[in-house]
């Protein structure tokens, strides 16, 4: 997601993919999977990394082989959240050299779906591609702090902002899909992100 010095690169790192959907299929006709997810999302950009810390999530995802493609096409479609942990910038009044912090808290989370390209059936290795187009879902509240290094109940604390918003975006993917036991594989893959009209 390249939104001027917001957040532009989610690395996805599937660790653990779970299930099966066909409980009737043989383990060599892998009709689908539940997949769950461990993110990581790196802030790009001067301003990005001033403001925020790289974020961790999660999130799960079902992908579902169309058969009749010879299982090299399916749908994808997958919920996620990242917290984009709390960073403090910390400036002096030129004159009096008081300090004041600027805390600032954001979370992503997004709704997607779209394809996938790759093999899907039986194999060891399954390198994919894919796209999506997503709802997400953006927070971000920030306070001013000027703080009390004596006591901490008594610093002055004002709230600048708080502000919530649904935006549209959309994203690009590569990954690897392990796939030795036909049951249970691991899935490791890059994304990068894009989002519209989120608060700056």
């Amino acid at each position: 997601m390249k939104c001027r010095g917001f957040f532009s690169v989610a690395w996805r790192s599937t660790l653990v993919v779970i299930a099966m959907l066909a409980s009737a299929a043989p383990a060599a006709a892998i009709d689908g999977k539940l997949c769950l997810d461990l993110i990581r999302m790196e802030p790009s950009g001067q301003d990005a990394k001033q403001f925020s810390d790289p974020g961790w999530g999660g999130g799960l995802h079902l992908v579902l082989p169309m058969p009749q493609l010879s299982n090299m096409l399916a749908g994808v479609v997958g919920i996620e959240y990242v917290n984009l942990l709390g960073e403090t910038t910390t400036i002096y009044e030129s004159q009096t050299l008081l300090r004041v912090e600027q805390q600032t808290n954001q979370h992503y989370s997004r709704i997607y779906l779209g394809p996938e390209f790759g093999p899907h059936g039986n194999g060891t290795f399954r390198p994919h591609v894919g796209a999506d187009i997503a709802l997400v879902l953006y927070g971000i509240s920030t306070d001013v702090v000027v703080p009390d290094d004596y006591n901490r109940e008594q610093e002055i604390r004002q709230s600048l902002r708080d502000e919530r918003r649904a935006a549209f975006g959309y994203d690009v993917n590569v990954g690897v899909d392990i796939n030795p036991w036909n049951k249970v594989s691991i899935d490791v893959g890059a994304r990068f992100l894009k989002s519209f009209n989120v608060p700056q």
